[in-house]
């Protein structure tokens, strides 16, 4: 491909990337419809305000709004740290729920790419690597405990009758009224991670207090868990515990 036809194809971008932003002022401020999309396929907005400096670029908190909707909060270190991660490797300031850049005239499509940016790597973060995303839902769970002043040990490891060494996220201590409780967060409750617990807990309960009990946090935020799961669970003498339903286990897990 010759120079003058990369010339073209940069300027090609650049005539459609100016065909399809749509432009709309309401009350003195610009409201920018770009052609991105999120992950609902929706159209990636921008508003710009005259400042005394020159103008501020925001999205009026749409993108954390949106993720908060949908369940997932900034309410821990390790999710503040990615956001913060992000913004600064993109230059964006985090003001309440609103992502802002401060702009002038010479470099206002500089800062509304990187606001762009920004915001599509801010809305990915809902969609993020499997291993991430589990990790995200141990610490809900770790939050939820602590909440509660749940006494509880992390990231315990047992070895089973076979010699295999299993891990469980969290054992609660036993009582004067309840016996140990072992718990591990799944995630995404497939057939393959729950025979996993399954088996993990089959051959570690041989090793453990005969009524130690076994409970599968069953992450059901984004879809229903299948009733084939919790049946499978069941005859294995493991206790389903929904996240949609945690509030219910509150006292059993405190006890």
């Amino acid at each position: 491909m010759s120079v003058l036809d990369c010339y073209q194809l940069v300027d090609q971008y650049a005539s459609w990337l100016k065909e399809k932003v749509k432009l709309k002022t309401v009350d003195g401020v610009c409201e920018l419809t770009t052609p991105f999309v999120d992950r609902h396929n929706d159209y990636l907005q921008i508003y710009v305000k005259a400042i005394q400096s020159g103008m501020l670029l925001t999205d009026d908190g749409y993108t954390i709004r949106d993720l908060e909707m949908s369940g997932f909060e900034f309410n821990t270190e390790r999710r503040k740290n990615e956001l913060k991660i992000i913004l600064n490797g993109f230059g964006i300031n985090h003001r309440g729920d609103s992502l802002e850049v401060e702009a002038r005239p010479d470099n206002f499509s500089q800062k509304k790419h990187n606001l762009l940016q920004a915001m599509l790597a801010i809305n990915d973060l809902f969609v993020l690597a499997p291993p991430r995303v589990a990790s995200f839902f141990r610490e809900d769970v770790e939050s939820f405990l602590s909440l509660h002043d749940i006494r509880f040990t992390k990231d315990i490891n047992f070895i089973g009758k076979s010699g295999f060494n299993h891990h469980f996220d969290f054992v609660i201590p036993p009582s004067k009224n309840e016996p140990e409780r072992v718990l591990r967060t799944i995630n995404n409750p497939s057939k393959n991670n729950v025979s996993a617990m399954i088996f993990s807990w089959d051959d570690a309960r041989k090793v453990r207090s005969e009524n130690s009990i076994a409970i599968a946090v069953l992450n059901d935020q984004d879809k229903e868990i299948a009733p084939d799961t919790i049946h499978a669970l069941k005859a294995y003498e493991i206790e389903a515990m929904t996240w949609s339903k945690r509030d219910k286990y509150t006292d059993k897990l405190a006890a």
